[in-house]
């Protein structure tokens, strides 16, 4: 059972005597706002277990006095990052400078849209929920390549340059990933794809039945959440900060967020699309029919979808303080002669493979 949680707020507005047209822009609010906590809330987790993890990798403590553990740590940097002093670079162009951080930063809220946490829930039920995602994460180069250009500063501007090189040389090698697990759920729909998984438990999980898809999924949503060893657009010793140059404040903090926004998302899509969503490794205990227990089964569901996401989120943390950046040649070889080539193989064979099957 599907639980639509538009269609169920909706009906209840309109039980309350609204109209359908405010029953339509109280769930748009309601839906952002959802959208907007969770993000924060696991934006503020996914900080704190960066320092965390790095700080045992290096033999330190990390954060410890802010809080429990240090948890509250994040709190502060987000607030000292709120309260710190606008700067506008002279000669700025202000609107494309204020306006190139909320570019970059909403298509990843809004892709949150199409990710279920158990088969209960689901802000809205799109059949097309793949398509969205890879329409609306296109949006995000533009974002980048306008706050480096409007930074009026030349080191933003090339930042910006290969930030935007790098992010259009890895969506084709992931879009191409995405298409393979398309052809074997036959829909473009979050769903399809998860119940794809759901037969034989942790055997039909695609990561088994999709290696080669799952390595380059894996690596260009590295490469697009511009994470070690991919993060070229900002190197330090090349080009400052990259297109972050010319940024301070809440403004910077915008593109802070959208990094760890997009960590998070990729965690959730190589949750669903490669590690079976909320599908159990024994699957046997979601046959028991007993309405009683569904909402148990949700609970369960949401705390497997959780213990995945953050177990991609460690792998990717780790990844970061282990390996050592590479070149930005060898980014682009990465991406246009390897990656590229082998997911569009990949594609064609599980496409063959499916039809003739």
């Amino acid at each position: 059972m599907i639980i639509d949680l538009k269609e169920f707020f909706s009906t209840l507005f309109l039980s309350f005597g609204l109209s359908s047209s405010i029953t339509s822009v109280i769930w748009a609010l309601l839906s952002l706002v959802v959208l907007g906590l969770s993000a924060a809330i696991g934006v503020l987790v996914l900080v704190w277990l960066e320092r965390k993890i790095s700080a045992e990798v290096q033999q330190r403590i990390g954060p410890e006095y802010a809080g429990s553990f240090g948890f509250l740590q994040p709190l502060i940097d987000g607030l000292k990052l709120f309260l710190k002093e606008n700067f506008f670079p002279r000669n700025s162009k202000q609107f494309l400078y204020r306006l190139g951080p909320v570019i970059v930063l909403l298509p990843s809220f809004l892709s949150f849209l199409i990710i279920p946490l158990s088969k209960a829930t689901l802000l809205t039920d799109n059949q097309s929920g793949i398509f969205l995602w890879l329409a609306v994460a296109s949006i995000a180069p533009i974002g980048l390549l306008v706050s480096g250009y409007a930074a009026n500063n030349k080191y933003s501007f090339l930042g910006a340059l290969r930030a935007t090189s790098q992010t259009i040389s890895y969506e084709l090698p992931l879009t191409f990933a995405t298409l393979a697990l398309c052809v074997i759920a036959e829909g473009l729909n979050v769903f399809d794809i998860i119940q794809s998984q759901a037969k034989f438990g942790i055997l039909s999980w695609n990561i088994w039945r999709q290696p080669i898809g799952f390595a380059t999924f894996f690596l260009s949503a590295l490469a697009e959440s511009e994470r070690l060893p991919f993060d070229l657009p900002e190197a330090e010793e090349e080009l400052v900060a990259g297109y972050q140059t010319e940024y301070t404040g809440i403004t910077f903090g915008l593109f802070f967020v959208a990094s760890y926004v997009n960590v998070l998302l990729f965690s959730f899509f190589i949750t669903v699309f490669y590690l079976g969503g909320w599908v159990p490794p024994i699957n046997k205990i979601f046959f028991i029919d007993q309405p009683q227990l569904q909402v148990l089964f949700n609970v369960v569901s949401i705390f497997l979808t959780l213990l995945k996401v953050y177990s991609v989120v460690f792998v990717i943390i780790l990844i970061r303080w282990t390996v050592p950046r590479i070149r930005i040649d060898q980014l682009l070889n990465l991406g246009w002669k390897f990656l590229l080539p082998l997911s569009l193989g990949n594609l064609f064979l599980t496409a063959t493979f499916h039809f003739l099957a």
